[in-house]
C-alpha cells in the first residue's frame, strides 16, 4: 500500500469506468446514427442525387454525439488524481454516474437520430415539404444527448465535495 495515495484505493476504478462509459456509449450512438442515416442517404441518392448534400444533416448530427462523450470523458479523467487530492468512493461514484448519464443519453439519441434520419431522408426524396419536419425531429433527438451532457457535467462537478480535506 502506497503512503502517498489519498482516499479510497478502489475509487479511481469507478471514475475511470465512468469516463470510458461516456465515450464508449456516446460513440456507439454516434456510430449507429451515422450508419443508419448513411444507408438512407445512399438509398435516397439513387433516386434524387441532387438532394444528397441536403440530406447529410442526420449524419452530422449523429457525429456530434461522440463529441459529447469525449467532453465528459476529459472532464472526468482530469478530475482523477488521487496522489494530489484525496479521491473517495463518493467521487468515483459521481464520475461513474456522470459518464453513464452522458453515455446512455448519447446512445439513445444516436438510435433516434439514425431511425429518423433514415426514414426522413427517404421521405424527403419523395416529398420535399417534409424536410423541415425531419430537421425538427432530429433537433429534439439531439437534445436528449444534450440533456445527458448537462447532467453529466453537473454530476462530475459534485466530485470532491464529499469531505473537507
Amino acid at each position: 500500500m502506497s503512503s502517498t495515495f489519498k482516499g479510497d484505493e478502489t475509487a479511481p476504478f469507478f471514475g475511470f469506468l465512468g469516463a470510458a462509459a461516456a465515450l464508449v456509449f456516446s460513440c456507439m450512438g454516434a456510430a449507429y446514427g451515422t450508419a443508419k442515416s448513411g444507408v438512407g442517404v445512399a438509398s435516397m441518392g439513387v433516386m434524387r442525387p441532387e438532394l444528397v448534400m441536403k440530406s447529410i444533416v442526420p449524419v452530422v448530427m449523429a457525429g456530434v454525439l461522440g463529441i459529447y462523450g469525449l467532453i465528459i470523458a476529459v472532464i472526468i479523467s482530469t478530475g482523477i488524481n488521487p496522489k494530489a487530492k484525496s479521491y473517495y468512493l463518493f467521487d468515483g461514484y459521481a464520475h461513474f454516474s456522470s459518464g453513464i448519464a452522458c453515455g446512455l443519453a448519447g446512445l439513445g439519441a444516436g438510435m433516434a437520430i439514425g431511425i429518423v434520419g433514415d426514414a426522413g431522408v427517404r421521405a424527403n426524396a419523395q416529398q420535399p415539404k417534409l424536410f423541415v419536419g425531419m430537421i425538427l425531429i432530429l433537433i429534439f433527438a439531439e437534445a436528449l444527448a444534450l440533456y445527458g451532457l448537462i447532467v453529466g457535467i453537473i454530476l462530475s462537478s459534485r466530485a470532491g465535495q464529499s469531505r473537507a480535506d
